[in-house]
């Protein structure tokens, strides 16, 4: 009986890789020769480089069986993928998609190892360069700290904080979870749909693992990575932690129980009690936080990040009322001292950020709805 081989695309983004693109396909060519389980198909997506791209892929078409190309205008990484997904899934009939750079920096030799995670019942493998055994060794310091402060604003922000390379270029992904209407409507059209990506795939439970990966430099040419897409990956980080508008409502509330509570147990201290006016914010304060932790953990959150214990969680809220507090503090005297704001509006806008920022990390760490295997 003929069993049907699983179809694997690798889908290439391109623009201005006419030095790289054919050592690339030549070394996924190569290795896919030893996969027998699979049927190996490479889409190259070029935006219309002016290099000679297309003229490259065109002549290697000739050459390798079963390798597509699609044409369109520029308009960033994240624009490029969907294409190609979209074209991976409805004419190449995909049930396994890589996402992989053209320019050399990816291993293909570490495929058989992806795919071998596909056949364990992962759905998503991530070739990660922070976890053990993975580096950046031709990274500047520079770029190791952005890189770095990037994965970890996603990685809190964006619920995904398991995950230790959340912008990597170097991913297996079980083609199901690209088929669903939610990854077609991404909006970004930049590198930051990388991890807008990772969120989507964690949101809808992608069992996942990741496997070390050495970045090497790339063969030739120079990173595509603009000020645009580094201004686009920085203005995208707060929505990634807005997955679920309900339970940001619900937190909003219990924030104004909070402050009722702090207000009336302020009064109460020390209008009754004759506690000074120095001790009873701290009590009152710490009624309030204590307040909203176990309204959000009953009501809010009810259900979520069942694994982690009660206080655990506190301690883990405590710490973040902290982080926001002192952020609307900074923000609140940048704007007074800085710019001569209105002491009322400095404090109010202060108070805004640091309860986004509150909510955001809250809702996707100490609380995270999904935990990664």
């Amino acid at each position: 009986m003929d069993i049907r081989l699983k179809n694997v695309c690798f889908v290439l983004p391109t623009y201005n890789e006419a030095a790289n693109i054919e050592t690339t396909i030549s070394n996924i060519h190569r290795i896919g020769n030893t996969l027998n389980k699979y049927k190996i198909f490479i889409l190259v997506v070029d935006d219309n480089s002016p290099d000679g791209t297309q003229k490259v892929v065109k002549r290697l078409i000739k050459k390798y069986k079963n390798l597509e190309m699609i044409t369109g205008h520029k308009q960033g990484l994240g624009n490029a993928y969907k294409r190609g997904f979209e074209f991976a899934l409805t004419y190449l009939k995909a049930d396994i998609v890589f996402q992989m750079d053209s320019d050399g920096q990816h291993d293909a030799r570490l495929i058989p190892r992806f795919l071998n995670y596909i056949e364990q019942g992962f759905d998503l493998i991530i070739g990660s360069r922070f976890v053990q055994g993975g580096s950046t060794p031709d990274f500047s310091l520079w770029r190791k700290f952005l890189s770095k402060l990037g994965n970890l604003l996603v990685r809190y922000v964006g619920g995904v904080s398991s995950i230790k390379d959340c912008t990597s270029g170097y991913r297996c992904i079980k083609a199901d979870f690209l088929k669903r209407e939610n990854i077609r409507s991404l909006s970004t059209t930049g590198y930051s749909f990388q991890s807008e990506l990772l969120c989507e795939l964690n949101a809808q439970g992608a069992k996942t693992v990741e496997i070390p990966i050495i970045f090497n430099q790339r063969v030739s040419g120079e990173s595509k990575l603009s000020l645009k897409d580094q201004i686009e990956f920085l203005l995208n980080i707060p929505r990634l932690g807005f997955r679920n508008y309900q339970d940001f409502i619900r937190y909003s509330l219990v924030g104004c129980s909070g402050v009722f509570i702090n207000m009336g147990i302020y009064f109460l201290l020390t209008r009754y009690v004759g506690l000074s006016q120095y001790l009873s914010p701290i009590i009152s304060i710490e009624c309030a936080v204590l307040s909203n932790f176990f309204l959000n953990n009953f009501w809010t959150f009810q259900g979520r990040n069942l694994k982690e214990s009660l206080i655990m969680k506190m301690i883990k809220f405590h710490s973040i009322a902290g982080l926001s507090g002192l952020t609307n503090y900074v923000i609140f005297l940048s704007l007074l001292v800085g710019f001569s704001t209105n002491d009322l509006i400095a404090n109010l806008i202060g108070i805004a950020v640091g309860a986004v920022l509150n909510y955001l990390i809250n809702s996707n760490w100490t609380w995270r709805k999904f935990d990664q295997s």
